[in-house]
């Protein structure tokens, strides 16, 4: 079965850290864009950081200095360390994996086909 399960969440005071683990079973993580995004209630989608086939990632600025996606081949998981937590950073946390190898790996949601269910995340003292 092809699928994303995310692990990892929980509640984390301001300033801490978490890692989030998404196992990918039935496919191949080396060979996909992945990305993981979250949502707070109320909110629409965020795009928290990509990760192209070959290694290349990307993030938003609200990221950028502070989380870093990774993928471990050998365990077929994709990870997102989250360093200096805000309560900013709240919200349901999804990975994904694009519909399709090959082609560009964007921040753009739309191009993600399969989902993970999603952890929460709560940063609050």
């Amino acid at each position: 079965e092809v699928q994303l399960v995310e692990s990892g969440g929980g509640l984390v005071q301001p300033g801490g850290s978490l890692r989030l683990s998404c196992a990918a079973t039935g496919f191949n993580v080396r060979d996909y864009c992945m990305g993981w995004f979250r949502q707070a209630p109320g909110e629409e989608r965020e795009t928290v950081a990509v990760i192209a086939d070959h290694g290349a990632t990307n993030y938003p600025r609200s990221t950028s200095d502070r989380f870093t996606i990774s993928k471990d081949i050998p365990k077929n998981t994709l990870y997102l360390q989250m360093n200096s937590l805000v309560p900013e950073d709240t919200g349901m946390y999804f990975c994904a994996r694009k519909r399709k190898t090959g082609g560009a790996c964007s921040r753009a949601a739309s191009i993600f086909g399969l989902w993970g269910h999603g952890t929460q995340v709560t940063v609050s003292s």
